[in-house]
């Protein structure tokens, strides 16, 4: 048998899950044991399905970074000219920002125009005392802000500021419009009228913009110009016009939702490269508006627009909506669509539904032998991650005819997760089934040891085994378990062990270990003549 070096790979996954039924898998694999192959294997099967897990996190992130109604946080620049006469009042009025003094930091941002106005501060300082009145959150300083701004505006055009001033007086207006103000909800309701209007540069005039950007140089790189000008338009989603109209869209939402959608359908239907972010915004803002019409309006997104990223949040949003229709429009998606990662987001959004029927969607999609492998692989994920127990009756139930590898350790995989009693008894008998190849039955093993059986099943286990490679198997699964008693169980086996390699095997794992006793171990055989 080959030497050891000691020398290990450690991998710590944190699996994804309620704090109820976390786990945290500490694996260390020597790197010249001969079954490493069969325990990378195990690890690689491991680590796509916690990254599976991984994309709740990452689905979720990606949707809600599409509201438009966080908070704004704003650091005003260091002071950049100490011979300003208005040098000293700016850098007071920006520690008094930064240290969220925003009554003293308006005052003080107001005395640098107004005591100093051809100063360099004056006209940025002008934004910064209409945030400071933002954050007060007092109803007459919004309204004294949306004045400071408009001075501005009239004054100081070309401020640094003044795309920034544009959202601050969006959200301004929209908090005003939810308090009643008659004057900003009547521009909420213009602005957002507004978004449905496709106004909009054709390509023809990118093209011509970028030829003649580019006159100096080859019609070829002019071309090329306009092409990477039309796709930074389609993919930039922080345009401050846009940021506006879904304020405005957002606010209105909130005072009247039924006057709100019809104009959000408009925005969607809209198929201008410049309305892609804005269709974005908008069906976020539709999610979070509940009924029929609201999860229609979502399902034609997912089926109809042109935009990946529109039609998978649409797909995310209607997993979230709770009514019967949006699962019939997700399982619809699921069986019709020609795009893998539609379908897989329509797979997630099902198994985030509580209700029968989806379940019975993907139990009926795992079962679907025209589908591809990898999306039947992830319907099975999900249906073991639900914890309910007749989506685990149901994978044992289909795991004798099952014939593809790839699922069945998918099915153990599941299963194992669940943390059923009676899951951790079928794992038992996967392993110890003489008809199961044994790649199998070793993964089998693997899971149960990770999936919290006691310790003393696994010692039970230990001795109805005959199969050396299994034997290995069960003394990597004990080096994995914290409780004091595998130690003494790897001690045992290489005291005693009839199978020289078996207790070498179990040398070299109680090798990692940090008890005290393995060096005692190690000492009493080294010691032997």
């Amino acid at each position: 048998m080959t030497s050891h070096t000691g020398l290990a790979v450690i991998l710590v996954l944190g699996l994804v899950q309620p704090a109820s039924a976390q786990r945290t898998y500490r694996i260390e694999v020597p790197v010249s044991v001969p079954s490493i192959a069969a325990q990378s294997r195990a690890l690689a099967r491991m680590g796509t399905d916690l990254a599976r897990l991984g994309t709740i996190g990452q689905t979720i992130g990606l949707t809600i970074s599409e509201a438009i109604d966080g908070e704004l946080r704003v650091t005003a620049p260091r002071g950049w000219d100490d011979q300003d006469p208005a040098d000293s009042t700016y850098r007071a009025a920006r520690a008094a920002l930064n240290r969220s003094n925003y009554t003293q930091a308006a005052y003080l941002f107001r005395q640098v125009y107004e005591r100093h106005p051809k100063s360099s501060y004056a006209a940025d300082a002008y934004y910064y005392e209409a945030f400071a009145l933002y954050r007060q959150g007092k109803t007459d300083g919004l309204r004294r802000a949306l004045e400071v701004l408009d001075e501005q505006e009239r004054l100081h055009r070309k401020a640094g500021t003044r795309d920034d001033a544009i959202e601050l007086a969006a959200r301004i207006d929209a908090e005003l419009a939810r308090r009643g103000d008659e004057a900003s909800s009547a521009r909420v309701r213009r602005t957002a009228e507004s978004a449905t209007e496709a106004v909009v540069e054709t390509a023809a005039e990118l093209a011509e913009d970028a030829v003649r950007a580019g006159e100096a140089v080859a019609r070829g790189v002019g071309r090329g110009i306009a092409r990477g000008v039309a796709q930074a338009r389609r993919e930039r989603c922080r345009d401050d016009d846009d940021d506006e109209k879904a304020a405005a869209l957002d606010a209105l939402i909130s005072m009247d939702g039924d006057r709100a959608l019809p104009l959000l359908k408009k925005v969607l239907a809209r198929r201008d490269a410049g309305s892609v972010c804005l269709r974005r915004k908008a069906v976020f803002l539709i999610s979070q508006h509940r009924g029929e019409e609201s999860e229609t309006l979502l399902l034609t997104a997912a089926r109809n627009d042109p935009d990946q990223e529109v039609r998978e949040n649409a797909i995310f949003w209607l997993g979230q909506s709770g009514g019967e229709f949006a699962v019939a429009a997700l399982d619809s998606i699921l069986q019709s669509a020609d795009d893998d990662a539609i379908r897989e987001k329509a797979i997630f959004s099902l198994s985030q539904h509580s209700s029968s029927r989806a379940n019975q969607a993907l139990r009926d999609f795992a079962l679907k032998s025209s589908a591809p492998v990898s999306l039947r692989e992830n319907a099975i994920f999900w249906l073991g991650q639900s914890n309910r127990a007749e989506n685990a009756d149901f994978l044992r139930s289909i795991y004798k005819s099952t014939k593809e590898r790839s699922l069945k350790d998918k099915i153990i995989f599941s299963l194992a997760q669940g943390g059923r009693a009676q899951s951790g008894k079928w794992l038992i008998e996967i392993v110890t089934d003489g008809s199961e190849d044994t790649e199998t039955r070793k993964s089998a093993l693997f899971w149960l040891g990770q999936s919290g059986s006691s310790i003393a099943e696994l010692f039970t286990l230990y001795d109805r085994l005959t199969d050396q490679e299994l034997r290995e198997q069960m003394i990597f699964v004990y080096s994995q378990r914290r409780e004091r008693a595998a130690v003494d169980k790897l001690i045992e086996i290489a005291k005693s062990d009839k199978d020289r390699e078996l207790r070498k095997k179990a040398l070299f794992w109680l090798s990692q270990s940090k008890d005290p006793r393995v060096a005692e171990l190690l000492e009493e055989i080294l010691s032997k003549p």
